[in-house]
């Protein structure tokens, strides 16, 4: 059973952390699954917080550490709250508990809702060019950036478009209001680069009670896949 697992962002699959797992092998036993709507599993699974939270809880007995990028760290935040002293560490890297405002919130559910009309009506290869371009992605290194392209290139445009519809910011509950409630130690990982994604980090530590950000130099959005050293040696400690 594993006692570490790594919960990708959207478009990527649990491939996205296979040199993490590596790194972390003689520490950890990982698990590293694909999440509603991606690889594998694009079609096989509803795409759910309740879907997530039920795969976390049959997939093992024991306390385990619970590492999320981006979306994946979304779903991670989601089953802290939701698994309590079943989850002894918290790792959000490049995460954010929601959007607070019920009005802005509605308008990203609106636009989530097209965006995964406009997948399904481009196809996969058209969408994975866009999503790659936009500058929230800028600055990774070209080696880097083809093996996350690749990665993306596992999906299916049906599987992306339910994962929006079911696990984008828009439908998720904020949870800015619960963060007082995690008991155990919080991680924060955020891009030097990375700058909204530093100030909700910044934000998150004062509202949660044992938290801590760690800001990766040089590093964007994508901090674990831009320099994944770092990730495995807050990990290791």
């Amino acid at each position: 059973m594993p006692d570490l697992v790594l919960l990708h962002g959207f478009t990527q699959t649990g491939r996205s952390w296979q040199p993490i797992g590596h790194a972390l092998a003689g520490r950890y036993r990982s698990a590293a699954p694909d999440l509603p709507g991606h690889g594998d599993f694009a079609e096989r699974r509803p795409a759910s917080f309740t879907a997530c939270d039920a795969y976390l809880r049959a997939l093992t007995d024991e306390p385990f550490t619970l590492v999320g990028y981006s979306m994946g760290g979304r779903v991670a935040l989601h089953a802290a709250l939701s698994l309590g002293d079943r989850v002894r560490r918290l790792v959000l890297v490049g995460a954010s508990p929601g959007i607070a405002d019920a009005r802005e919130r509605a308008q990203r559910a609106a636009d989530d809702a097209a965006l995964a009309d406009r997948i399904e009506a481009i196809g996969l290869d058209a969408f994975v060019r866009e999503w790659g371009a936009q500058p929230l992605f800028d600055g990774i290194p070209r080696g880097i950036a083809e093996r996350i392209d690749a990665d993306r290139r596992r999906n299916t445009a049906p599987g992306l478009a339910a994962a929006l519809r079911g696990l984008g910011t828009g439908v998720m509950p904020p949870l800015w209001d619960r963060l007082a409630e995690l008991a155990m130690p919080v991680d924060l990982v955020v891009g030097e680069r990375d700058e909204k994604f530093r100030a909700i980090a910044a934000e998150i530590a004062e509202r949660a009670g044992d938290a801590r950000v760690h800001v990766v130099a040089g590093a964007g959005h994508a901090a674990h896949l831009e320099a994944p050293d770092a990730l495995v040696e807050l990990l290791g400690r």
